[in-house]
Formats: structure tokens, sequence, C-alpha cells
């Protein structure tokens, strides 16, 4: 298989956050900041990163903005011509810090968000204040120049808030919003009775995004995740296992994905230890599920098998203990009806408190 270089490295530069999401997609084995790779670490990744012929860098993790050096490599990145991404929780911004950012080159910021109304969205963040501070700071990207991305993770405790959402996204500027129904990999495993929607809920959903993408057209774009529970075919996961996206976790280890380190048996090498490229070229994590070699029936011989290239392999492992599976959301798997049964007892189980994540 032909292997391209990577379109973007999303660089999780920490896993420290002052919020606790309960569907945060972080490992449960969280890494504390004796882990974390320094500035020099990170600009020797971008310059690798640069050189390897990656054109965007999402700085993510956590919470980013935790971290003092961030402009810094705000900088490295935009002068080696890559634009950056960050994607924060705004908390720990002001003004000043944003503004810092904008002029070091920061193309683009995406604030999360975790519902409509203070009260709930502070509860499910589990920071008070977060929610008023997410939208002040949120208002402030469009005049600095970058653009405006809001995401809003939705799920059975704040769908019904999904219109006013949609509006306040685009109350507050955003060039975009990403309205993303929970994925049960990490934290949002753990809580998937307490988040999980029933099919009647997620139906309204649809409804309403359809609608709010014609009348918003021209103003703010509305991308969506579907709730893989409910779909009939995979997601391509991450454009393809190692094909499109390289991920770093905060103590440099080099993943195909965020969840990857959930499957047992890949090992992950470290940026430094081994040259970039090679990596993502030759790396066992990397070439495991790569192409279609790996595929057993009925994805070795699916017509669809280049496009959603057999879905996601976390999702496989977590449901069907093995990742080289078919992902059971496929209609053609044999395993299809656990994925329904499953989604069904856990929209029907009546949990509402969440287990948040510390670190």
């Amino acid at each position: 298989m032909n292997i391209s270089p990577p379109i973007a490295l999303i660089a999780e530069l920490t896993h420290r956050c002052p919020l606790q999401c309960p569907y945060c997609s972080n490992p449960l084995d969280l890494l504390g900041l004796a882990r974390e790779r320094d500035t020099a670490f990170w600009i020797n990744v971008i310059d690798e990163a640069a050189e390897l012929g990656v054109l965007q860098l999402h700085l993510t993790g956590g919470e980013p903005c935790l971290r003092a050096d961030l402009a810094v490599l705000v900088a490295h990145a935009a002068a080696r011509g890559i634009y950056v991404n960050l994607i924060t929780s705004a908390v720990v911004l002001d003004e000043a810090k944003l503004r810092a950012l904008a002029e070091a080159g920061l193309g683009h910021v995406q604030i999360s968000i975790q519902g409509a109304q203070a009260d709930a969205a502070d509860r499910i963040g589990h920071y008070r204040g977060g929610h008023e501070k997410k939208l002040g700071l949120a208002r402030l990207v469009p005049g600095l120049g970058m653009s405006l991305t809001i995401n809003a993770v939705v799920h059975r405790q704040n769908l019904d808030e999904l219109p006013a959402i949609i509006a306040l996204a685009a109350s507050m500027g955003a060039d975009r919003l990403e309205v993303a129904h929970v994925q049960y990999h990490g934290w949002a495993l753990r809580n998937r009775d307490a988040l999980m929607p029933d099919r009647a809920a997620f139906e309204a959903a649809d409804r309403v995004v359809a609608e709010q993408r014609t009348a918003l057209r021209g103003q703010m774009v509305i991308d969506y995740v579907v709730p893989d529970y409910y779909a009939q075919k995979p997601k391509t996961c991450m454009g393809g296992w190692g094909q499109r996206v390289m991920t770093m976790a905060p103590d440099g280890s080099v993943l195909p994905c965020h969840a990857a380190q959930s499957i047992p048996g890949l090992v992950f090498e470290r940026a430094g230890e081994r040259p970039l490229r090679a990596i993502w070229e030759e790396g066992a994590a990397f070439t495991a599920f790569r192409g279609t070699g790996w595929m057993r029936e009925p994805c070795a011989s699916c017509p669809a098998r280049e496009q959603d290239w057999g879905g996601c392999r976390c999702q496989a492992m977590a449901l069907t203990g093995d990742a080289a599976n078919t992902d059971p959301v496929c209609h053609l798997s044999p395993l299809h009806e656990r994925v329904t049964e499953t989604a069904m007892v856990a929209a029907q189980s009546g949990v509402t408190d969440f287990i948040y994540r510390r670190l």
C-alpha cells in the first residue's frame, strides 16, 4: 500500500484539565504532569512533522492552555508553514493569552460547550462558572482574526437543548458548529448508561440538524457526528487506520488514534527514540490495521472495504473483544445485534449520575 504523509498531527500536550467531562476521550489511565514532555521535545516533533509533510497541527489535551509554552509551540509551527488549531475548554484562557496566541500565528480555535444553559453545562463539565467563561472567550475569537468552531458533545442529558445550542453557536459568530453524539471510548464507555439516548431522541436530533443546516446555510456550517450505536454502516475512523492522521500522547507515544492504547498487544513507539517518518511508515502499531490485508469476512470481500476501512478498531475491541473483528455497528457484522441491544439497555437504564474523570 502506498503510504502518503499524514495530513494532521493531533498533539495531546497534557491530560490535565480543570473540567471533568464524563465523556472525555482521554484514557482511563491518565498521565500526570511528571510524564509530560518539555518544550524542546515538542519543538523537535513539530520540525519532524513539517519535514514529514504534515499540514495541520491540532493542539489538544486535556486542556492544552495549561501549558505555559503554548504560544511558543504555535509560533514555531506557524513558522514551519503548519496551520495550527487549538482545541480548548477556554476556562483557563483570558483575552491577553488569546491575543498572544493569535499574534503567534494561531489560525483556528475550537471551544467546547457542554450545553446551552449554565447550570446544566457546568454540572456536566463539573466546573462551576465554566459555561459563562467559555461564551465570553468564544465571542473574542472572530475579532482577533481566527476562525471559531464550537464543539458540542450531545447525549441523553443535554440532547433536548440541541436547538438552543445551535442558536448559541450562531450568536457567537462561529464559522462552524460540530454537533457530535458521544463516541463510547475512554470515560464515555464507563459512563455509557448515563449518556446513551434512545432512538427516538436520536432521530429527533437528526431532524433538528437537518432543519438548522438549511436555515443557517451561508452563515454557519454544522458538522454532525452520529452515534455509532444507532448506525447501520461504520464510520471511516480517522480517515483509515494509519492513513491520514497521527496522534501523540503527552508522554510522546505515537498513536494511530487517540483510543488506540485500549487495544492490547499493540506496541507504541515514542517520538525522539525513532524518526517520526519511520514510525509512521513502518511502526508496528500503524501497520497493524492499515489497508485491507488484516481484514476478515465480511470486510475482506465488502465493496466498501476501501471506503470505511472496516470501521473503528477500538470499538471492535470494546464490543467484541477482538480488534480485528468487523466493527459491530455495521449491519453486516454477525455481532451487530449486540450493539443494538446494548444501546437499548443503556438508554433505558435510568442512570443520571456521572463518574467524573480526575487528574
